[in-house]
């Protein structure tokens, strides 16, 4: 095998004919494309911002699947609004002027400041479920010592709050419905107030509240920014009045996080361009030699439609992670103008032609690299694969096809300072290596590394995959402390043969949570066992109400006609049993209807929801023991995905580095391959060790980052390992090409987003050691003899 690619004068030329059509073959492709990426935005940009969409599918059947997006539904669509003004009548007039024209504006299903409850249908559904709707502690009550029952209603009587309900007394002589009204689980802290509104009460302030949700979620790609403009301008509105407002909801999240990629991508790839025209520009001295840009923007463009075409539309995150792939793509066109400096006259199909193979091995060895994510089990890195392939091959074929009749026929002198900097050096190199030879060096290399590897720690957290808003925390901690509402990922799965069993089994369940909370770990849950007796406790009720009424001497020793106790006696033996969905059909059963699953394959299922989780590793123990029931750990199964994709990883990294070694056997022989290869595996090991000295985590995306710097720092080692147009030469074509790329990752370095920071800071510092090293990928003396 030949150890060196051919010179320029050896390469046969392309045909005269070919390198006419080119150009035009490649302009007939370009306005394909053009015309592709105008009918996918025929109706607007084809993005995405949901977070969801990055993640795998969680493990589980259709059923485990629907309850998952039964959660996330209010998450999604929901958001939670407080204000509060030192005058009470003007909080009350802000936030109905405010929720009326949310309601208005036809963003929002539905918006809620001010109870609007039917009260003859309430009325109504307590008098029909003063059995199947009184609660487990009261049934226990009634059951077991139903004169200690009628003891407390007697007391009840007598307190003026609780002797107040929807039903008059003479309606509920035993105080089935005012217990129900009691013990129905209520929303956090929140009250409802004299004039009908809801309130908060903390520290002193009293909070109006509004609830709001939308009619999509919040993924819809323009109504969070929507939704976040309606909220700045409540905010403003509020504050001008001398009130405060706070807000928190999914939808809010979702406009930081699009804005702040859409704030990122533009700055970030325009800066990356931005330099690299400049650089060119710079070292070239003609403003023609701009046109290199254009193979970056023709590459980003093809990645953008091939993701659209794929998945249907390109998540915001991909366009950062994109933005990348300008310092990668403009190195195509760079590698063979830094050839004028030594092919003297320089001309754009000759240049072309000597350089050619080390542009293809590159494409390749880059494609290797980004394909590699496509095998990981998460969407995200999937879509950076596929934009950034097909972007390089759209990159190389504007590079290969177009870019040489673009530059034209005029001689180009670059700037020689550089050239001579390059020399001076290899020069210095050569003289360090008379000092301490290559193999002190790589023991000084080898022990930098050992150091770095022991300092270093893995993490990760979904939270690193958004940027966060401080502003937005902080309020929705406020919220939640205020109003008590606290929604939760997590939640239990209950499936049962019937109706009867799933209430058993969610009654099992509750006494559990029922510790939890009052060991504090939890501030409360929403199950339909605490809605709805099972029908068999129904029976037992019916069939405890004689002892019930034997025991009423207490209520006719304060002037209650037996007459009227009997007469209630009957309409409670002649209430018929309710179940599930008719508790959920009336106005009592709105916040459990979400709960409910219904009809399955095998019987029934529904969730049970928790709120204000404090200790996550305490649920994993509740459903021990208990059949049917299951816990949705969503994070959880995230986290455990997250340990076995850094595994996996290390299996790509070393699947893509096999495939570029057999590649590079193919021009340079086994023992040249294995030089390359090893360099630029030696390079991504001291980029690992770097992030072990500066303290940094090692990251699912950083590993990631490590299989591009093994497939890109090998494009530096065979620009090293051709030498065509000389060794000074070939060494400051690495050198462009390194810092257009690192003006791409290191600047990734800088997001706001952890993930992207870092993907770009271990890309970065892999590339360093990539150029560091490259030299060493010359061909030795016996592999010239050869």
């Amino acid at each position: 095998m030949p150890s060196a690619m051919p010179s320029p004068t050896d390469t046969p030329a392309l045909p005269g004919r070919l390198e006419q059509r080119l150009p035009w073959l490649f302009a007939a492709l370009l306005a394909l494309l053009l015309a592709l990426a105008a009918w996918q935005w025929r109706h607007g940009a084809p993005l995405s911002a949901s977070l969801l969409e990055l993640l795998p599918a969680g493990s589980g059947d259709a059923l485990l699947q629907q309850a998952e997006q039964r959660v996330q539904e209010p998450l999604n669509r929901e958001l939670i609004v407080l204000l509060q003004h030192p005058d009470e009548a003007r909080a009350q007039a802000l936030v109905a002027e405010l929720g009326a024209a949310w309601q208005a504006s036809g963003l929002f299903r539905q918006v809620q400041w001010q109870l609007d409850a039917d009260l003859p249908a309430l009325r109504r559904q307590l008098l029909d479920g003063r059995l199947a709707l009184l609660p487990a502690a009261d049934r226990r009550l009634l059951l077991e010592q139903p004169e200690a029952f009628v003891a407390q209603r007697v007391q009840a009587l007598f307190d003026p709050f609780q002797a107040s309900g929807l039903l008059a007394v003479e309606q509920d002589w035993f105080g089935l419905a005012a217990r129900i009204q009691q013990g129905l689980p209520g929303a956090g802290r929140v009250q409802p107030a004299a004039d009908g509104g809801l309130l908060a009460e903390r520290d002193g302030k009293r909070w109006r509240l509004l609830r709001a949700q939308t009619r999509s979620d919040a993924f819809d790609l323009d109504l969070p920014l929507n939704v976040a403009a309606r909220v700045d301008a409540a905010r403003a509105q509020v504050a001008a009045a001398g009130g405060e407002l706070l807000a928190a909801g999914g939808l809010l999240h979702a406009a930081h996080g699009q804005q702040q990629a859409r704030r990122e991508s533009a700055w970030l790839g325009g800066l990356a361009a931005g330099g690299a025209l400049l650089l060119t520009l710079l070292l070239f001295r003609r403003p023609r030699v701009l046109l290199a840009l254009l193979p970056a923007l023709v590459g980003s463009l093809a990645g953008l439609s091939a993701c659209v075409a794929l998945f249907g539309q390109i998540h915001v995150l991909t366009l950062v992670l994109g933005a990348s792939l300008i310092g990668v793509t403009i190195d195509f066109p760079l590698h063979y103008l830094s050839k004028s400096w030594s092919l003297q006259p320089w001309r754009p199909w000759q240049a072309l032609r000597a350089t050619l193979p080390g542009l293809t091995l590159g494409l390749l060895t880059n494609a290797i690299g980004y394909l590699a994510l496509a095998l990981t089990p998460f969407p995200a890195l999937s879509q950076v694969a596929l934009f950034s392939s097909v972007g390089l091959l759209g990159a190389w074929l504007c590079t290969v096809c177009l870019m040489p009749a673009l530059l034209g026929s005029q001689p180009l002198q670059p700037w020689t300072p550089p050239l001579r900097l390059a020399e001076r050096l290899l020069t210095l190199r050569a003289a360090l290596l008379q000092r301490l030879a290559t193999p002190w060096l790589l023991a000084a290399l080898g022990l930098f590394c050992l150091g770095g590897l022991t300092q270093l720690s893995l993490k990760d957290d979904l939270r690193q995959w958004v940027s966060s808003s401080p502003q937005l925390l902080g309020e929705a901690r406020a919220i939640a402390a205020i109003t008590g509402l606290q929604p939760t990922s997590q939640f239990f799965l209950v499936r049962a043969a019937d109706q009867e069993q799933l209430l058993q089994r969610q009654a099992a369940l509750a006494e559990r949570l029922d510790r939890l909370v009052a060991a504090g770990k939890l501030h409360g849950y929403l199950a339909l066992s605490q809605l709805l007796a099972p029908a068999a406790e129904q029976q037992r009720l019916r069939q405890a109400l004689p002892a019930l009424a034997a025991a009423g001497a207490p209520l006719q020793a304060l002037g209650v006609p037996p007459e009227a106790l009997q007469a209630e006696l009957a309409q409670l033996q002649a209430l018929p049993a309710a179940d599930i969905e008719q508790a959920l059909a009336g106005p009592l059963g709105e916040p459990w209807r979400p709960l409910w699953l219904g009809a399955t394959a095998d019987g029934v299922a529904a969730l049970v929801s928790l709120r204000g989780l404090g200790d996550s590793a305490a649920l994993a123990t509740q459903a021990a023991g208990l059949p049917g029931v299951q816990l949705v750990d969503r994070p959880a199964e995230l986290n455990r995905q997250f340990a076995a994709t850094q595994r996996s990883a290390v299996q790509l990294k070393l699947l893509a580095s096999l495939l570029i070694f057999l590649l590079l056997c193919l021009p340079f022989g086994w023992r040249g391959a294995a030089r390359v290869l090893a360099i630029s595996l030696l390079a991504a090991l001291a980029a690992l060790a770097c992030l072990g000295w500066l303290g940094q985590p090692l990251t699912l995306f950083a590993l990631f980052g490590l299989l591009l710097v093994t497939a890109i720092g090998v494009d530096y080692a065979i620009i090293m390992r051709e030498r065509v147009g000389g060794a000074a030469t070939s060494l400051l074509g690495t050198l462009l090409a390194a810092v257009t790329t690192w003006l791409s990752f290191g600047l990734l370095a800088l997001s706001a987003t952890p993930a992207i920071a870092s993907f770009g800071l271990t890309v970065s510092l892999g590339l360093v050691f990539s150029f560091l090293l490259a030299p060493w990928a010359a061909p030795t003396a016996t592999e010239t003899q050869a």
